[in-house]
């Protein structure tokens, strides 16, 4: 039997984030008929309110699965092995989604990028232009990158796209941006924009959204690559009536109902500006400290989450570890080619300016206890940013 931990468990990874408690009483109930009206209603409303979140008057589909379903439904609703994707390889997250087209057939032109930056929509659009046979079907990029914290700047991506005259595609993970940032499916011209529950919605687990343009359905339609769970067909219907072509994960579908009800409540330009607050906070710490963020383009900072590098010759695993154990509080690891260079710091979703300061000082107890080399001063630095911006 393990020993008690007194005090709450501080989850501060960047997903899966805190669950609100109106977002636990909210699932905290029994199941309801999937083919009967009040589960039509609730599909219905659910959709009418992840519009407002995409930013989009379209089609927004939802599956019972993580963001790696949407990725597969993605690639496989619109294009065809042989097919040729662009992608620009700026962290885990890509790599894995470029992995995937990879299985399934498509031919992939890389972009490689130092996993410090977001991809660069000078290079996408130059790819571009030389593709005079169109042989690129779509282009990929990953919004926010979770495992390094930088993001890329989708709306420059589309107008290079648009300089260009290229038809592809353009497909976003916004799995780790959505509802912490300002984000416009519609206005910027994305034609698949792929996210998660488990994240800035403030959902657990399960479920993955699409949100699909006009151009994209035509393109699915005339697509002949077999797809059956993951076609994008049925979603139409769904969108139509609220119900689904699969028995949905029903109590998921009652904690987003609730938690989108609360980001609403709040308003997304009031959330954006409280994750934008955090983020600088948390790298106000990290300066202080006398670290090394892992991003290294001041423009392309993520407001969700900090991958913060440790001093050469250090674990960050070690210091996560220890963290874990002395203090009671999960930090992200570093994945791929920075793996144990990097701890990543969650600062989204249903996250208070008292839970914030608190992981500051998790991380530099830590620190000491650990041994990592650094100056004293971050938390602070954090708190007098944070109260002089209340």
């Amino acid at each position: 039997m393990s020993e008690y931990v007194a005090g709450r468990h501080f989850l501060q990874t960047p997903g899966p984030t805190n669950l609100p408690d109106r977002v636990l009483r909210a699932m905290d109930r029994n199941a309801i008929n999937h083919r009967g009206p009040e589960f039509g209603a609730l599909g219905l409303e659910v959709i009418g309110k992840l519009r407002q979140i995409f930013q989009t008057q379209g089609i927004v589909g939802i599956f019972p699965s993580s963001g790696t379903g949407a990725w597969e439904a993605a690639l496989v609703n619109t294009l065809a092995p042989g097919d040729r994707i662009l992608i620009s390889r700026t962290g885990q997250f890509a790599h894995l989604w470029e992995q995937m087209a990879a299985k399934l057939g498509l031919d992939i032109q890389a972009l490689e990028t130092d996993w410090r930056h977001g991809a660069d929509p000078a290079a996408i659009g130059a790819a571009l232009r030389d593709d005079r046979e169109r042989r690129i079907k779509a282009v990929c990029v990953v919004h926010s990158e979770t495992s390094t914290s930088c993001m890329t700047d989708v709306e420059s991506v589309r107008a290079t796209m648009n300089a260009a005259g290229h038809p592809a595609l353009l497909m976003v993970d916004a799995i780790s941006s959505l509802a912490c940032t300002d984000y416009r499916h519609d206005a910027w011209g994305v034609d698949v924009t792929i996210a998660g529950s488990q994240k800035g919605l403030m959902v657990p687990p399960g479920l993955s959204f699409t949100a699909i343009s006009d151009k994209a359905l035509t393109v699915a339609k005339a697509n002949t690559t077999a797809r059956s769970y993951w076609d994008w067909a049925p979603l139409v219907t769904a969108n139509k009536t609220g119900f689904f072509p699969y028995t949905p994960a029903i109590n998921l579908l009652f904690a987003l109902n609730e938690a989108l009800a609360m980001l609403l409540e709040e308003g997304l330009p009031n959330v954006f500006a409280r994750h934008d607050r955090y983020a600088e906070a948390t790298r106000r710490a990290v300066r202080t400290w006398g670290l090394e963020l892992q991003c290294e383009d001041p423009r392309a900072y993520a407001p969700g989450v900090t991958a913060i590098r440790v001093p050469e010759g250090h674990s960050a695993d070690k210091l996560r570890n220890v963290i874990l154990q002395k203090f009671n509080m999960s930090l992200g690891n570093g994945l791929g080619r920075i793996d144990d260079k990097v701890f990543r710091i969650g600062h989204m979703g249903d996250l208070g300016v008292l839970q914030l300061t608190g992981t500051l000082s998790g991380v530099e107890m830590g620190m000491r206890v650990a041994g990592i080399p650094h100056k004293a001063g971050g938390v602070q630095a954090a708190i007098d940013y944070l109260s002089g911006n209340a």
